[in-house]
């Protein structure tokens, strides 16, 4: 039994289509998997009367927990070495400025205690990260 042309030769051409099938797929899966996989640190934050600020790329957020832990971005860092890993990280960075996020029950010794351990880094500039009053309620 020939197929084709009649010359008894095999067709070597691929087909694409369940390949393009499984790919769509697999688009579909990761498109719908993947604000699932944010990750950040939990942090009920203090509620303010002030106007947002415009944002920038690449910002240093230092983070307080609930259970006082303290984050550089996302990273768990001790309070001990807070001030030596800002100052490796900074070394390279011409905006030396840091925003300071704390959750609200964190008692204001623990926050005081960071921001010091930031100034002696040698930051220009701590902004403090909050929520406005009307936003966030739940």
């Amino acid at each position: 039994m020939e197929t084709g042309s009649g010359s008894g030769q095999f067709m070597s051409d691929i087909n694409v289509t369940p390949f393009v099938d499984v790919m769509l797929v697999l688009l579909i899966i990761f498109m719908v998997s993947a604000p699932m996989m944010v990750q950040g640190v939990d942090v009920e934050l203090p509620r303010a009367t002030s106007e947002a600020l415009e944002g920038e790329d690449d910002r240093l957020i230092i983070s307080i927990d609930n259970d006082l832990q303290v984050f550089i971005n996302e990273q768990v860092v001790s309070v001990e070495f807070l001030d030596q890993k800002l100052g490796a990280i900074l070394e390279n960075l011409e905006n030396r400025t840091v925003y300071l996020r704390a959750d609200k029950n964190v008692p204001y010794g623990v926050v005081v205690n960071v921001m010091s351990k930031i100034k002696t880094a040698g930051i220009d500039s701590l902004g403090m990260i909050t929520l406005p009053e009307n936003e966030g309620e739940s």
